[in-house]
């Protein structure tokens, strides 16, 4: 065999190689595109188009509602309650119940823990009994907060001969006493029973292992947030029903947003506590985050495992 064979052999069986390599090569592109089309936000093309489309939305939420925010500041004659007679007795309503099931809710996850520790309890709560207390909590929140819609005005108010707005506020019977006698008891049930009960259930568990004192840990420390959280608007508020000079002042719009959103920080201050504070919660949020970052690497059988094992962590663990 001469050389020109030889080298026409090699180049044939270099074809064939490439030509098994490209075979391949488009297999597994085919595998790779096949699976990127099982879920298409996978796609860097639908992702670039999902943040472009919510970084406008937040841009344009944040620009509209802030000019909204500017003008009814700056012209009086927009300070006009904008949602109609059937939202002026709903609205107030609704705040005030949310704000009633997130107490009794933490109401009831310190007695039942107080329960289980206290007393050596281990039966748990059943489905049943839970859609039970559920029920109830929304029932009592909607009957502590409904004087809210009952007593209520939605009328106009003339600011000129050629200029009204519609005004929504709450019109006690008799005496604006009783709206007072309202605020003081709902200062009561919505800040002073909760932060008592609290206290008293995680104060008298006496825990001795070292698992059991990072949990008591943790729920003082939500405790303490709720108490610091709420104390400056239900003070406020208290002291705008006994002292009327208060809505008068220059600053009460602002004073009253500063307080309320400090109180409402206290719904995402939670979670926070859990990572930092609880090992468990702060394994699972590591594990979520890892497994559903966008530029994540890590394997989905990798992911499955870590959720397999975090859900096994039994209730105990935060006993």
């Amino acid at each position: 065999m001469d050389a020109t064979n030889q080298l026409n052999m090699t180049e044939a069986e270099d074809s064939q190689v490439k030509s098994s390599n490209c075979g391949s090569t488009t297999e597994t592109m085919s595998e790779e595109r096949v699976l990127k089309l099982d879920d298409s936000t996978k796609l860097v093309g639908v992702q670039v188009v999902l943040i472009l489309a919510y970084s406008t939305i937040i841009l344009f939420g944040v620009i509209g509602n802030s000019l909204v925010i500017y003008v009814v500041y700056k012209f009086k004659t927009l300070r006009t309650w904008k949602f109609g007679r059937v939202l002026c007795f709903m609205l107030p309503c609704a705040q005030g119940m949310a704000v009633h099931v997130s107490t009794i809710t933490l109401n009831i996850i310190a007695l039942d823990r107080h329960r289980s520790i206290v007393y050596h309890t281990e039966t748990k709560m059943s489905k049943d009994m839970c859609a039970v207390v559920i029920v109830i909590t929304w029932a009592v929140s909607a009957l502590l907060a409904s004087p809210l819609a009952i007593f209520r005005e939605y009328g106009t108010f003339d600011l000129s001969p050629d200029e009204s707005i519609q005004v929504c506020a709450e019109n006690w019977p008799e005496s604006s006493m009783n709206g007072t006698i309202y605020s003081i008891s709902m200062l009561l049930v919505q800040y002073g029973l909760p932060l008592a009960i609290n206290s008293v259930a995680y104060i008298r568990r006496n825990d001795r292992s070292q698992r059991r004192k990072k949990t008591t840990k943790m729920l003082l420390t939500m405790v303490v947030v709720f108490a610091v959280s709420w104390l400056p608007f239900h003070a406020f508020q208290l002291a705008a029903d006994i002292d009327s000079s208060v809505l008068s002042m220059k600053d009460f719009k602002l004073l009253f947003t500063v307080f309320h959103i400090v109180a409402m920080c206290s719904t995402f201050v939670n979670p926070i506590l859990y990572g930092w504070m609880n090992n468990n919660y702060r394994s699972a949020f590591l594990s979520v985050c890892k497994c559903y970052w966008p530029f994540s690497l890590r394997p989905r059988s990798t992911c499955s495992n870590n959720h397999a094992l975090i859900s096994a962590i039994t209730v105990n663990e935060l006993h």
